[in-house]
């Protein structure tokens, strides 16, 4: 492909220089950067400017271009020890030859290989400078435009030319399978948490702790400065996960920081803020404050401890408080001068002055917290006269709790002028992000609370705009978002229109959980090579140049209200800004083409497109939580409307609970269950659909989209009536069986019942053309057992080890392999051509994996333990199928959901007949987390699949029972049914003939699998 480049830096000073990074192509998928490698002390040592390339398609550095003022002991094989020195990878030259090229004349080249692939070295001398470029030959034509432009000490147009690879070219992929150098990773890890993407960033913190433990250049660091890197990155960790709500996983890095050794005063500070953050978001206010008190070692003097005392902290303050901004590019990032230990502390110190004030305000003092606030800005901006520009974030912050002391005072003139200027502060350094996103909700709610509810709505719509223009969510903006939603809910009743702002807005919120998996998803996706591969890093690079660009213009947008000399460079800088965003719009249209990308993109629907994908008897419902509220949005072909529930997210949550704990529940090791509470049930049902009922009733086909505690349980165990109740209370009452439920009205008695991810989600899996595969059937399961006495199970329950720090599970858990009962009788229900089952030894991940027609297989069933939850408190889920053992030992026994993500699938459905499969978080680990919803196999396994290929997935709430061969019935009926018909109808009518069983009636039986995807389409289609 053949690119242009534009200029954009400028010579300076009495000689060419370059800035230390500037861009070398601007279009299409092949945009390069050179970057400044000077703080790189064996480049600083050897050459006199150095500068590392990056290019959109290469996750590590293509190349490098130094300048060396000749002395007269240096000859040429000086020269190449020195490169081969830069380089840290072999590679094996040809001898040099002479070349001519355009804009450097006479140079030297000389053809090189590496482990990489084909590599180039070019020379050239003028006067007494060597001027180098070396790097992979795939990028030729920007090495050279980039040693062009060094030489000339300006941006020198030209065109890139960029080999396409093929997409199984094994060198690229080990290309893309590199990384940027630490510090790099570390400066785009806080400028992502500054912008307010904390899963991003936690990904970055955590890339970097796995580098730290296996870089070979990690050797040659000090003892010190080797723990002082692993601690700023486990503290910056630790804190983007307790941001996304993650505090067990939180606890555990903190716990693992503070075993680190540091007597650095930067490292230390940064810890005690963070720490205090993790409390503040935990609202343990208490907390936070003890670890603000408490002395600090180090050589910086620390800052003096100001009021305490205990306040409640609302989620919205904890939410902004816990961003942690203030050290982006300070605390890692090159600057033109680096901030000394000194100044980086002052401005940690300044951050936690931040939430004293913040504290105080909270507890009724504004008065004093505006004294302590004000002295925090004042300290941050006395560091270099306010020209550091890494602390906006701190002072935006700052200025925002400065306007509630304000406010609590009545003044309100100058409350509005201090919120206006964080947004200022903020729209310089980070335009269309989360932070800037964050400040317009602040100012969003202050108008409600003054009645100027037009104002605030038009503030909240373009935090909308904004976020679905950028593609991107309102990650752990849920709280602060909660007064848009509460003045939405207040109004559609006299102003139904307003159900679509409440539409569009409730689909740009991310469960944490689903944010942390679809980040570890896209990383996936981002190391792969294949084309989607190529266009989503293609689609990463536009976003963040998008970005960068939109700094540079607001910036330039500043200067321009005092120099109109610069509104032409206004003018070309919104023009390079359009042509990115008509690049990204190109790329993004390639990649609505891969599932892998649309299982992780963002994107919603308007109303009306939501409205138009359903028929007729069809409704949509979807609840979304934002604190402890729930709302929720009905959708039909007649309308749609919203509302706030009556109950709040904790009773939901207790109720859901009460629910779970008669259906399957862990006694002493055993699974049990208890006769479930149907007047709980009958409460749970109308707290959701109270306010729609009748318009529930009109509808054949519910289609279901939960948040919060709803993800732990099927909507479809609901009591729709009360009759039914009444009755069975008056059986039981003359002595009859509790667990006999015939005769309940279960809303998935009279109601199709299928699962939506989002409502994207679910208008593609409609859309989705039927799969083209020519077998109809494979099944596995049954694994092979470990040494020891295989256990029988009355269910698929996952055990974890209990103890211990490895976050592995119990050897016991393959020990109890599911039978193979229901494969077969399935695979002989669907008949056709071509079934398979891969049962005992012979299934192994390592096999699955290995299979390459997978794709011809029209349903794929996995009768296996499903493994959601984390083992034990502190480790991460990680969802994965657990399989048998490879004989080769290089199997670990488990199908992890990123690795089905890479698997090739053309299915029209995926089976997971496992345990808790669509169940949640763990009862521990939850209740250690203080989190009240689930959903951790809808964010990892199921979402895996339809990414992978599947155009719907079926997976159980809880531990598939065994007894009365419940689940083996359940899916023989399943897969009994003609052609063409509805697998959501297929379903239900295998749920009923066990509802009607008075061994099969409770739901533990019938209700636990839920169809993920379209339940209208069929089943087994018609040829």
């Amino acid at each position: 492909m053949s690119l242009s480049v534009a200029a954009h830096a400028q010579a300076a000073g009495d000689r060419p220089l370059l800035r230390d990074s500037f861009r070398i192509g601007s279009e299409g998928g092949a945009l390069c950067q050179a970057q400044s490698a000077t703080g790189d002390p064996a480049a600083r040592t050897m050459f006199d400017r150095a500068w590392t390339l990056v290019c959109r398609d290469a996750a590590r550095p293509v190349g490098q271009i130094y300048a060396l003022r000749r002395g007269s002991g240096d000859g040429d094989a000086s020269l190449l020890d020195r490169l081969a020195s830069s380089r840290k990878m072999a590679v094996e030259c040809n001898a040099p030859g002479g070349v001519s090229l355009p804009g450097m004349g006479a140079a030297l080249m000389r053809n090189c290989t590496g482990a990489v692939g084909a590599y180039r070295i070019l020379t050239v001398e003028r006067s007494k400078t060597v001027y180098v470029a070396q790097g992979y030959a795939a990028y030729t034509s920007a090495l050279d435009l980039g040693l062009r432009s060094v030489m000339a000490g300006r941006i020198v147009p030209g065109k890139v030319d960029i080999a396409t690879v093929g997409t199984n070219d094994a060198g690229y992929a080990r290309l893309q399978a590199a990384t940027l150098d630490p510090q790099t990773v570390l400066a785009e890890g806080y400028r992502r948490n500054a912008s307010g993407n904390y899963a991003e960033a936690a990904e970055f913190f955590d890339s970097l702790t796995d580098r730290l433990a296996r870089d070979p250049d990690a050797a040659k660091l000090t003892p010190a400065e080797r723990a002082n890197r692993a601690h700023e990155y486990l503290v910056n960790r630790g804190l983007q996960l307790s941001n996304l709500g993650l505090f067990d996983q939180a606890d555990a890095a903190f716990a693992e920081a503070r075993g680190i050794t540091t007597a650095d005063a930067v490292q230390i500070r940064l810890r005690r803020n963070f720490e205090a953050m993790h409390h503040i978001n935990r609202q343990d206010t208490a907390g936070a404050l003890a670890i603000l008190d408490r002395p600090l070692a180090g050589s910086v003097a620390t800052v003096a401890a100001d009021g305490n005392g205990g306040v409640s902290v609302p989620p919205e303050v904890a939410a902004e408080m816990s961003s942690g901004a203030m050290q982006a590019r300070a605390l890692g990032v090159r600057q033109d001068n680096r901030l000394t230990p000194v100044e980086r502390a002052a401005i940690i110190d300044a951050q936690a002055q931040q939430l004293r004030g913040t504290i105080l305000r909270l507890s009724g003092q504004p008065g004093p917290a505006r004294d302590v606030l004000s002295k925090a800005m004042a300290r941050a901006v006395a560091i270099r006269d306010g020209r550091v520009t890494s602390i906006t974030r701190l002072r935006a912050q700052l200025l925002g709790e400065i306007a509630l002391t304000y406010e609590a005072q009545g003044d309100y003139g100058q409350a509005e002028r201090q919120l206006n200027q964080a947004l200022t502060l903020l729209g310089a350094q980070y335009p269309e992000t989360v932070a800037l996103n964050g400040a317009r909700a602040r100012l969003g709610a202050f108008l409600i609370r003054r009645g100027r509810n037009e104002d605030a709505l038009t503030i909240y719509r373009g935090i909308v705009a904004s976020t679905m223009e950028n593609r991107a969510t309102l990650t752990g903006m849920a709280n602060q978002l909660q007064p848009y939603f509460n003045l939405l809910t207040q109004e559609i009743p006299t102003r139904p229109e307003l159900t679509a702002d409440l539409f569009a807005a409730s689909q740009m919120l991310l469960r944490p959980g689903a944010a942390d998996t679809l980040e570890q998803l896209s990383r996936e996706l981002s190391a792969g090579d294949g084309e989607a591969a190529r266009l989503f890093r293609q689609s990463v690079s536009l976003s963040r140049d998008i970005e960068r660009g939109r700094i540079a213009l607001a910036q330039l947008q500043q200067a321009a209200e005092r120099q109109e000399a610069l509104l032409p460079d206004m003018a070309r800088a919104q023009a390079d800004i359009d042509q990115l965003a008509a690049d990204q719009a190109n790329t993004l249209s390639s990649l609505a083409a891969y599932p892998q990308y649309r299982a992780l993109s963002p994107q919603g629907l308007t109303l009306a497109e939501m409205q138009a994908t359903l028929n007729p008897g069809e409704g949509y419902y979807k609840l979304a939580q934002l604190g402890d509220a729930l709302y929720a949005l009905w959708i039909d072909g007649a309308g749609a409307t919203g509302y706030r529930l009556t109950a709040s997210a904790t009773d939901v949550a207790r109720k859901v609970a009460a629910l779970r704990e008669t259906i399957s529940i862990d006694v002493n090791g055993a699974q049990t269950t208890y006769a479930l509470d149907l007047p709980v049930a009958r409460s749970l049902y109308l707290d959701l659909f109270g306010p729609v009922e009748q318009r529930l009733a009109a509808a054949r086909h519910l289609i279901f989209e939960p948040d919060g505690a709803m993800l732990q349980l099927p909507v479809n165990l609901l009591v729709a009536g009360q009759a039914g109740v009444n009755a069975y209370e008056a059986r039981v009452a003359r002595g009859g069986d509790e667990f006999d439920f015939r005769g309940v009205e279960w809303l998935g008695r009279d109601h199709a019942v299928s699962t939506a991810l989002s409502a994207r989600a679910f208008r593609d899996a409609r859309a989705a053309a039927p799969s083209g595969a020519a077998q109809n059937y494979i099944g596995f399961g049954d694994n092979a057992p470990l040494a020891g006495a295989v256990l029988a199970a009355s269910s698929r329950g996952s055990l974890s080890n209990g103890t211990g720090d490895d976050c592995g599970w119990s050897p016991q858990q393959w020990n109890r392999p599911i039978p193979a009962t229901e494969l077969r009788e399935a695979a002989q229900a669907i008949g056709g051509q071509g079934s398979e089952l891969i049962t005992g030894a012979a299934f192994t991940d390592e096999a699955v994996m290995a299979r390459g027609d997978l794709d011809r297989f029209r349903i794929l069933h996995f009768a296996t333990h499903g493994l959601v939850t984390p083992p034990h408190p502190g480790c991460p889920a990680r969802p994965a199928l657990l399989t048998s053992f490879a004989p080769d030992g290089k199997s670990d026994g488990l199908l992890q959901f990123s690795e089905i993500f890479d698997l090739r699938l053309n299915a029209d459905l995926v089976v997971l007949s496992a345990c808790d499969t669509a169940g949640a978080a763990g009862v521990e680990t939850t209740r250690a987390a203080g989190l009240s919803g689930g959903g951790g196999a809808l964010d990892g396994l199921v979402r895996a699949f339809i990414g992978a290929g599947s155009r719907a997935v079926i997976a159980s709430h809880w531990p598939a029972p065994e007894d009365y061969r419940a689940t083996e019935r359940l899916m023989g009926g399943l897969f009994a049914v003609g052609a063409d018909q509805p697998v959501a109808d297929a379903l239900r009518a295998a749920q009923i003939r066990l509802m009607d069983d008075p061994e099969t009636s409770h739901p533990f039986y019938w209700s636990g699998f839920a169809i993920i995807g379209d339940g209208a389409r069929p089943l087994i289609a018609r040829r």
